[in-house]
């Protein structure tokens, strides 16, 4: 890919470009793209003309730009991702059903848990999590499991800090991390009240492809006081029935 007289390359400037939008931030203007990406009006204009151009980006009747349906229709063509919620989603909507709180998806990248599907009741307690969002995997249930199961190096690059403070209860000291990950690996569980948010209890379990490996963590939400058996037990048997239909076998 050719470079800008920057020196960064096309391929940077429209990543920058697509980073831009957010579960929250889902329509923009041309210009508030090129100031949060960095780039000159010029170019932002140009760039975002040609995505809109291609179908990667569209533009509402107010002008302002939003991710296009071809941009989905890629992502999605062969996607692990969604071959994983695919298979999950029946056994999600089981425990959502039984426990009738928040019931979540979530897989690990770019060290940090990042949520394929949520499930919610119209009574469900509170939740910060969205789809297509990201938890730090220190503070949060599922990326504890995920960060648990994941590669030795990764593990100690997050150990290695910084471990931000999401609540007064979030594990930020590296030991006691160390100690909960080795506690998840034995139990198969974890049970996080406050880590991420005061009002609420995250309970999630580990799922795994048909190598073994755990690929997703299955979690639920809680209110804080709120008895967490009936949820694990709830999330063990949904993790169970995902794992086969991945093609798993114990």
């Amino acid at each position: 890919m050719a470079n800008s007289p920057s020196g960064d390359s096309v391929t940077d400037r429209l990543v920058r470009i697509l980073e831009t939008f957010t579960p929250t931030r889902t329509a923009q203007t041309t210009a508030d793209i090129g100031r949060r990406a960095g780039l000159p009006s010029s170019s932002a204009h140009r760039i975002v003309n040609e995505l809109v151009d291609a179908g990667l980006l569209e533009r509402d009747e107010e002008r302002r730009v939003r991710v296009g349906m071809r941009l989905w229709e890629l992502a999605t063509r062969s996607s692990h991702a969604l071959r994983l919620r695919q298979a999950a989603l029946p056994y999600m909507e089981r425990v959502q059903q039984r426990v009738r709180e928040h019931t979540q998806l979530a897989i690990l990248e770019h060290d940090e848990a990042l949520f394929l599907e949520r499930l919610s009741a119209p009574d469900s307690g509170a939740n910060i999590t969205r789809v297509a969002g990201r938890l730090p995997v220190h503070a949060s249930s599922s990326g504890l499991v995920l960060l648990a199961f994941a590669p030795h190096d990764l593990q100690e690059r997050v150990l290695a800090g910084p471990l931000p403070r999401v609540t007064p209860e979030t594990i930020v000291d590296p030991a006691a991390l160390r100690r909960t990950l080795a506690e998840i690996r034995t139990l198969g569980r974890v049970i996080a009240p406050g880590y991420v948010d005061e009002v609420s209890t995250g309970v999630a379990v580990p799922v795994r492809d048909e190598t073994g490996a755990v690929i997703a963590a299955l979690s639920v939400v809680l209110p804080r006081d709120a008895e967490t058996q009936f949820a694990l037990v709830e999330l063990h048997r949904a993790a169970r029935d995902t794992e086969r239909a991945l093609g798993y076998r114990r």
